[in-house]
């Protein structure tokens, strides 16, 4: 949309783009598709948030991938105000729940919204705990859908106080691939993310990866080394990440890049297509290249591990460009990252 100025020139456009890439007998969804899905979000009382309208999340909009399309039902003003993501285990412990309503207590106190993915555990608490001050979940499957069904009651009263957000189409059933795609925009909505309990490989993490592709601040809680509930937040800490004990580190994380911002108090929004000018504009990396680049990575890995830093440097590419495809890679199961920034091959 960038790069050819509108959605629909961008639509026209899409057939030899993917003919290019090596996608044959490509065409866009029918008008009629879209004229169901929009009838069904209406069904559901949700409301279709489009990328550029004054009303898609600022944060959101700066990652490599945003969505192009949100779905919404609730408080729409949730958007402008400073968010934290929460995310941690499902069976988490006893403790773990407690931290989760203090800090989302705390953060709500001090004006911050919460943001999570209604999974068990961890999220429902931190759910529970900022109903009153603000909360956006994001799901996984449509906003009409939810998982698990145990919080079928929570959910609503989050669209009612609070708002539920989708990049899925209303009435879509969550599926595996769904959930690291719906971590992106938890991490992407949110100024910072806390992981507050994480088993060593959890979805957890993948969304603290997220976080730091996009340049937000990882937070962690610290764990007893015997619990397997603590591993990943632990390793966390171990490689850089602020430690948490309660709310007020966490604020305190977040006030440099609100400092950073104040002298620029006009929001940065992304431009709506059908105002920009004309002329050459930044172009977002074409569908043609990503397969090449995921060869070049792939034909540079093996089952030795290699550095991350090493390995963008050896494409001689920005990381920006790289690390988006790397996540990619790693959840198609194609490579596996291990500690200490370590990249490997699976063959």
């Amino acid at each position: 949309m960038a790069e050819h100025g509108s959605a629909e020139a961008a639509l026209d456009a899409l057939p030899a783009v993917a003919h290019a890439a090596g996608v044959e007998r490509y065409a866009p969804c029918p008008v009629a598709a879209a004229e169901r899905e929009l009838a069904a979000g209406r069904a559901a009382n949700a409301h279709p948030v489009p990328f550029g309208s004054p009303d898609y999340p600022d944060a959101l909009a700066e990652i490599a991938d945003p969505p192009p399309l949100l779905w919404a039902r609730g408080r729409l003003d949730l958007l402008r105000q400073p968010m934290v993501a929460m995310v941690g285990a499902r069976n988490a412990s006893s403790l773990g729940t407690r931290m989760a309503r203090a800090l989302a207590e705390g953060l709500g106190k001090g004006g911050v919204v919460t943001v999570s993915g209604l999974a068990r555990g961890i999220d429902t608490a931190a759910h529970m705990a900022s109903l009153e001050s603000g909360t956006v979940a994001v799901m996984a499957g449509g906003v009409d859908v939810i998982y698990p069904s145990e919080n079928a009651d929570l959910a609503a009263r989050i669209a009612e106080a609070g708002l539920v957000l989708s990049e899925q189409p209303v009435g879509t059933h969550p599926q595996a691939r769904h959930f690291p795609s719906r971590n992106r925009i938890i991490a992407g909505l949110a100024g910072a993310v806390v992981v507050v309990e994480a088993a060593a490989r959890s979805g957890s993490l993948i969304t603290a990866r997220n976080a730091l592709d996009q340049g937000r601040d990882v937070l962690a809680v610290p764990g007893h080394p015997f619990d397997a509930r603590a591993a990943g937040c632990n390793m966390l800490i171990r490689d850089g990440a602020t430690l948490v004990r309660n709310a007020a580190d966490v604020i305190e994380a977040l006030a440099p890049a609100s400092a950073a911002s104040a002298p620029d108090r006009a929001p940065k929004r992304p431009a709506r297509f059908a105002e920009i000018p004309a002329g050459p504009v930044p172009k977002t990396p074409a569908i043609a290249e990503i397969p090449a680049l995921h060869a070049d990575i792939l034909s540079r890995l093996g089952p030795s591990p290699v550095a991350e830093d090493q390995l963008i440097r050896d494409l001689d590419l920005p990381a920006g460009r790289v690390t988006p495809e790397l996540l990619n890679l790693e959840l198609d199961g194609r490579i596996t990252r291990q500690a200490g920034g370590l990249l490997s091959r699976n063959d």
